[in-house]
């Protein structure tokens, strides 16, 4: 068995703080690549029962009732943050993202969050028109 003498010391805080950064940095870029070009392009539908697949709804519920305002703002939150590029514009949709926007950014992530109102101005607009 080694002794404690021959383990890895610590990383200094320095280190630490620039691993944090970059984890930080990648999780923004994972984000920003999702993005779509313009909110124009999201077409998703404004009413009806929405069937997520798997890979977005993998830790619960797949079937949201868009005229259900709790369920509505579950699906906005969940396609948020797990949906790739092409999951964004299928299943958002413009009107409902900028109507939804005040609220719903209080409950996504703050990654999330900055990237959106970072790229489209529409919806940092909404904030601030909200406050």
């Amino acid at each position: 068995m080694p002794s404690s003498s021959q383990q890895h010391p610590a990383p200094a805080p320095r280190d630490l703080a620039g691993a944090v950064a970059e984890d930080l940095a990648l999780y923004r870029e994972k984000f920003r690549r999702r993005l779509p070009e313009s909110l124009d392009e999201l077409h998703g539908p404004p009413q009806g029962v929405v069937e997520l697949p798997l890979h977005m709804a993998w830790s619960g519920m797949t079937s949201y009732d868009l005229s259900k305002p709790r369920q509505r703002m579950g699906l906005y939150r969940t396609v948020l943050h797990e949906g790739l590029h092409d999951d964004l514009p299928r299943y958002l949709n413009q009107d409902l993202l900028l109507q939804l926007w005040p609220v719903l950014r209080t409950l996504v992530g703050r990654t999330v969050r900055t990237v959106w109102e970072d790229a489209f101005s529409q919806l940092a607009s909404r904030t601030r028109a909200a406050a």
